[in-house]
């Protein structure tokens, strides 16, 4: 798993005009992408880091703080552009390996008290974000 972390202080999703998920304070737009060989452990692993991660202002977390999390499916995360013009995507999940680990990982975010707004899986998406910094890390599994 692959996630893109900037730190806001407000971020929201549209999708055909309507919008589907926001947070209108400071907290996290988390863009993830799933691997082809990710699997329910790493899901696990990222939504406790995300949770966990200390970015916020002062070095603080979601955890520590009750931050609110903004996660977005993306699977452009896993674009491969060494060779020529026209990304691979060869290692990106396909649709039905991804949303389930996504949604594991929201899930898993809930239950451990985070509040979570998210996007909607394999819509076309506008996203709106203030960056806060900008202060944006990768987080790897």
């Amino acid at each position: 798993m692959r996630a893109v972390v900037a730190r806001v202080t407000e971020a929201s999703v549209t999708v055909d005009g309507e919008v589907v998920g926001a947070i209108e304070e400071p907290g996290l737009l988390v863009l993830l992408g799933v691997h082809v060989d990710d699997d329910a452990d790493k899901a696990h692993v990222m939504a406790r880091k995300l949770y966990e991660l200390r970015v916020l202002r002062d070095e603080e977390s979601c955890a520590t703080t009750g931050a609110p999390l903004l996660v977005v499916s993306q699977f452009t995360l896993y674009g491969e552009t060494k060779k020529g013009r026209r990304p691979s995507w060869t290692a990106a999940a396909r649709p039905e390996h991804a949303e389930p680990l996504i949604d594991q990982v929201v899930a898993e975010l809930r239950r451990k008290g985070a509040r979570v707004q998210t996007g909607r899986f394999g819509a076309m998406m506008s996203v709106r974000s203030v960056n806060d910094g900008p202060f944006t890390v990768l987080v790897e599994l």
